[in-house]
């Protein structure tokens, strides 16, 4: 998993609440399993019409926020049903980092996961970083992961808070599987000691199916 530090990029404002996962990654593009492939399709029903021509309305496909990395969003993101393509399809766009009032737990939990930093602030620093984000080219902000720091374009600063752990998996770049290599030597170590030890637990799991 890439490692999150300081990023510094445009900013999109979606000004709109419970934003669902179906609105992120609409159904039928969940056949995949694959973790790339799905930015295209972020927000599908809201960037495309009927014909899948781009609506010029929708904020990411406004010339200035087409290469956005941070979106500002209203109350309780990531609602809905507990997909993980969510975070897959806006990792796949650029977007590293959401910034809300409040958010599913499920998504929350998952932007982790995949190397997506999700900011819950106040409603008063939400207002202020969505007139931020709202500048359109001029819309760019910096996320500073260590200092747990929103610095706007004009000097403004929006501190945030986040568990200690999940603030330490993101800045080394540890996902689950990640975590779970820092103990291969244990892990190793323990499964010869087995071998030695419980041998037939290790003949039964080569015998063939």
């Amino acid at each position: 998993m890439e490692k999150f530090t300081t990023l510094t990029g445009v900013a999109a404002p979606l000004d709109m609440i419970n934003v669902d996962t179906d609105m992120i990654i609409p159904k039928q593009f969940l056949k995949t399993i694959k973790r790339t492939g799905l930015g295209k399709s972020l927000f599908f029903e809201m960037r495309f019409d009927d014909d899948g021509k781009e609506k010029p309305g929708f904020v990411l496909n406004k010339p200035a926020y087409r290469k956005a990395q941070i979106l500002v969003a209203g109350d309780n993101f990531g609602c809905g049903s507990s997909r993980e393509h969510a975070p897959w399809a806006l990792l796949d766009f650029g977007i590293r980092c959401v910034i809300s009032t409040s958010f599913a737990d499920i998504f929350y939990n998952n932007c982790f996961k995949n190397g997506i930093l999700p900011i819950a602030v106040s409603k008063e620093d939400l207002d202020k970083l969505m007139d931020d984000a709202q500048r359109g080219a001029n819309a760019t902000l910096t996320v500073d992961l260590a200092k747990q720091e929103i610095r706007g374009p004009d000097g403004g600063c929006v501190t945030f808070d986040i568990d200690p752990f999940r603030k330490h998996c993101l800045l080394e770049g540890l996902d689950d599987i990640g975590l779970t290599l820092q103990k291969a030597e244990a892990i190793e170590t323990f499964e010869e000691k087995q071998k030695m030890t419980q041998p037939w637990v290790h003949r039964a799991a080569a015998q063939p199916a």
